[in-house]
């Protein structure tokens, strides 16, 4: 049997939510306290053989109901016609009897059935041997009892199935978000190490070629410079053995393979490609994109491109109708803007919205993976959403410096 688990993120389930055979013990215990108390009863009487084994059976209904509970209730509630047959007062086994079906209802068995069982042998041993002996205050007695039982233990077992659920579903999304959490560093992780390779990499290479031909250009009495750029050579091969250290760490635990992860890092060349990908999957996309060739440097280039991944992604995933992308200079910086209407979910939970003011950070782990990008490349972005429009809109210099 499941058991419900105590949650730090919300209240604490009750005791017999947790411990649900808790229930069960009790009601076992008061109907063995009942039967006790009416052994007892018919041994202080001096009441005659046919009356105890009345009282017997009763008592082992309730047993019998541990392991059979439809059987057991059968017999504890079939009592009933015994005692009434002997002249003693069916009370005893009539709470016996409530007790079992409260038990049986509470594991989860028909309470119509159970309820139906009960209140048929109380008023038909109440109508025939009993003689209608008390009026209708004992009947409906009777009646009214069985009912209680069978609602208060189905009403508990719903209760307490409820409680079950929602703890499931916390549990649910607690491991949804740390899967979907997991898989944003992870993918990140595997977007830096293709920058590193990529642009850094390309660079360092570059500075190093640079460097040996100033070195075979300088004249032969040029000895201090000809160290210094043997010294910076030197410098720049170990950047590159550091950076590829760091790649190293980066894909640790990755599943993706060196050639997936060391890939060329996307650019603005790659925009009409991601784009026309996006339209392959049914996104309606209006590109405007006017950047001068040679304008932006590479690791810009990489962060105007995936601003625009992710944003067309959103847009994907969440909006309605056309995204339109515009990428192009102006006043000498780069500005990005996709805009997209948003979907009607969206509107529906109010998540569609930003800051009006431009500050807002969105509400996925996407949208904060994009504004981290912007910032480290000394950009600025901006989201927002009016009048059912949501916008991203991002500015840096094509050489990365302070917008």
């Amino acid at each position: 049997m499941v058991k419900a688990q105590n949650s730090p993120d919300g209240p604490a389930a009750p005791l017999w939510v947790r411990r649900p055979e808790a229930l069960h013990r009790v009601a076992y215990s008061v109907a063995a306290l009942v039967f006790t108390g009416q052994i007892v009863a018919v041994v202080l009487r001096g009441s005659d053989g046919p009356t105890a084994l009345s009282v017997l059976l009763a008592g082992g209904g309730v047993a019998l109901s541990w392991w059979q509970p439809w059987a057991g209730l059968v017999v504890t509630s079939a009592a009933s016609f015994a005692v009434t047959a002997v002249g003693h007062d069916p009370l005893s086994v009539w709470m016996m009897a409530v007790l079992v079906l409260f038990s049986v209802t509470l594991r989860g068995k028909q309470p119509l059935a159970g309820t139906g069982i009960v209140a048929a042998f109380f008023l038909g041993a109440f109508m025939t041997l009993g003689g209608f002996r008390g009026g209708a205050i004992v009947g409906a007695a009777a009646l009214f009892s069985a009912i209680a039982g069978g609602a208060t233990g189905a009403a508990l077992r719903i209760h307490r199935d409820h409680w079950w659920i929602l703890e499931e579903r916390a549990e649910s999304a607690i491991a949804t978000r740390e899967i979907e959490a997991t898989r944003r560093v992870t993918e990140e992780r595997l977007r830096i190490a293709r920058d590193l390779h990529d642009v850094i990499g390309h660079q360092v290479a570059m500075l190093s070629l640079h460097l040996g031909a100033a070195e075979i250009g300088l004249p032969e009495d040029a000895e201090s410079s000809r160290q210094a750029l043997v010294s910076a050579r030197s410098s720049a091969r170990t950047v590159v053995v550091e950076t590829q250290r760091i790649l190293a760490l980066l894909r640790v635990g990755d599943d993706t393979s060196d050639g997936e992860a060391l890939r060329p890092t996307p650019s603005l060349s790659g925009l009409e490609g991601l784009i026309a990908s996006f339209e392959s999957i049914g996104l309606d996309v209006q590109p405007s994109i006017d950047i001068p060739a040679g304008f932006v440097e590479p690791s810009v280039g990489v962060t105007v491109y995936r601003v625009v991944q992710e944003a067309l992604t959103n847009a994907y995933r969440h909006g309605e109708g056309t995204a339109t992308v515009d990428v192009r200079e102006r006043e000498g910086r780069i500005c990005v803007t996709v805009e997209n209407r948003v979907g009607h979910s969206l509107r529906d939970s109010g998540t569609g919205s930003g800051s009006g003011s431009g500050s807002g950070s969105g509400s996925g782990l996407g949208l904060v993976g994009m504004r981290e990008r912007v910032e480290s490349s000394s950009g600025r972005l901006t989201i927002d959403s009016d009048d059912g429009r949501f916008r991203v809109r991002a500015e840096f210099s094509p050489l990365g410096a302070v917008v």
